[in-house]
């Protein structure tokens, strides 16, 4: 951790709460993180277009192959008592929808359960996060009815029983599964984290992830950021995953744009201290957008903040262009 990094972690240090201390992991529902990810390769003919793992028999990770596209992104499926949420859809080119009707199916059938409605919703528009939408619409299946809400504020404030953007939280109880919902705009107007009570893993969709963090209104996402960590204060994080890993194993060094095949990426959970860091870095802007590095993330402002620029056009063609050329066998030259 950077000596601003440790300075914030002092200032915000939560308040010591005796839930951290108990042997049983504070209650929590445990599971399993994957060891590591496939990405793009090295071989593309070998590679599933999405991978799935069970982080326990009602949570679902599934990762988007980089041969179909270089977002990499995840997308996560819970099941509770009375039905079961999809979160996000996926990038381009993803044909989620048939990986997704054969991961609920298998959850039907280990659970003895003819059907299970499904709600499919976002962590914001972006379109790597939404491109399966009219796939998923259009399935057809009787034993999944299916509820679509639009990555929009309105529909996200309605089904969260979010009354004041942003500042309110929200919840969806999926069950016997109360998930807590923030409203965290600043990457994406739309933006919301969801906290698993049953885990305690807070998702957070693209505001926070070990790779570039894309700020578009650096007020709000300052604020949002503010929001998770008081949120979380005095609660159990297990892990926050993010939904993308763009940062390489070694401290500093992310991946390029347009980067198909990650052998070496970083460990895609992170802690609560991850936020406390961010906090101090968006404080030292002063309000004035800065690109900084960290050892596991960058605060990347973008869009009006930064326009891209014509070198990091021509970076991400050179990426694309030799990871497409590589992709049916990233060994060789």
């Amino acid at each position: 951790m950077t000596a601003v990094g440790l300075l914030a972690a002092l200032l915000y240090l939560p308040r010591a709460h005796p839930q951290a201390a108990q042997p049983d992991g504070g209650g929590i529902r445990p599971g399993t993180l994957p060891a590591a990810w496939s990405t793009g390769g090295p071989k593309c003919m070998e590679m599933p277009e999405w991978q799935v793992h069970e982080y326990n028999p009602d949570l679902y990770f599934l990762r988007q192959s980089g041969c179909t596209d270089y977002e990499k992104p995840f997308v996560f499926l819970f099941f509770g008592a009375e039905r079961a949420l999809l979160l996000d859809t996926g990038s381009r080119r993803g044909n989620i929808a048939p990986q997704i009707q054969l991961t609920v199916h298998r959850w039907l059938l280990r659970n003895n359960r003819a059907g299970i409605p499904l709600v499919v919703t976002h962590t914001h528009s972006h379109s790597d996060h939404v491109a399966g939408d009219a796939e998923l619409q259009a399935l057809n299946d009787p034993s999944i009815p299916m509820t679509y809400v639009a990555p929009t504020v309105e529909a996200n404030q309605k089904l969260y029983g979010i009354a004041h953007w942003p500042d309110d939280s929200g919840a969806v109880d999926l069950g016997n599964r109360i998930i807590d919902v923030l409203a965290i705009p600043g990457h994406d107007a739309a933006g919301v984290a969801l906290y698993d009570r049953q885990t305690a893993i807070l998702f957070t969709g693209d505001s926070v992830y070990p790779g570039r963090l894309y700020i578009q209104d650096l007020s709000a996402f300052e604020q949002s950021n503010r929001r998770m960590l008081r949120f979380t204060e005095g609660k159990l994080v297990a892990h926050i995953l993010g939904y993308h890993i763009e940062q390489t194993r070694t401290p500093y060094l992310d991946y390029p744009v347009g980067t198909l095949y990650q052998p070496n990426e970083h460990e895609w959970a992170l802690s609560r201290g991850v936020l406390l860091e961010i906090q101090a870095g968006l404080e030292a802007m002063h309000g004035k957008p800065q690109r900084i590095t960290y050892r596991d993330f960058s605060l990347w402002p973008a869009g009006p903040l930064a326009p891209a620029t014509d070198a990091s056009r021509e970076a991400f063609k050179r990426t694309q262009k030799q990871q497409l050329d590589h992709m049916w066998d990233q060994s060789q030259p």
